[in-house]
């Protein structure tokens, strides 16, 4: 019970974070900053893709995605972003771990703007 309290705590700090953060008017906007794998067996499908639309003037690139542990690993396009052009970041979770999991991902663009995808769930045994 009490690391349930405290998992849902640490979402929603966390959440509140996010929604403190400046908006950005252009450059690499996202479809959504939360994965949610739900509640999923263990070995279950790990991907889940991301899409994110260059919404400013210039060309754009993404420099670094990194997970904040190695359960969670981020795959991110090499090619430029042209104005108006969308793609999309690949997430995997190890999903051969079991129990809840909050992580994070920080991608960061060209730019020096940084973007959070916070990435949780619960993976159950068998």
């Amino acid at each position: 019970m009490k690391k349930s309290f405290l998992f849902v705590l640490f979402q929603f700090i966390f959440w509140m974070g996010l929604q403190a953060q400046d908006q950005p008017s252009g450059g690499l906007v996202f479809s959504t900053t939360s994965i949610n794998y739900g509640t999923i067996k263990k070995g279950a499908e790990p991907l889940r893709r991301v899409e994110f639309v260059n919404n400013g003037k210039d060309k754009m690139f993404i420099t670094e995605a990194k997970g904040s542990c190695g359960c969670t690993v981020a795959e991110f396009p090499k090619d430029v972003i042209l104005p108006g052009e969308k793609s999309y970041i690949d997430v995997r979770y190890d999903t051969k771990r079991t129990g809840k999991f909050s992580k994070v991902v920080t991608v960061v663009a060209n730019d020096g703007s940084k973007h959070l995808l916070t990435v949780v769930g619960e993976v159950l045994e068998g």
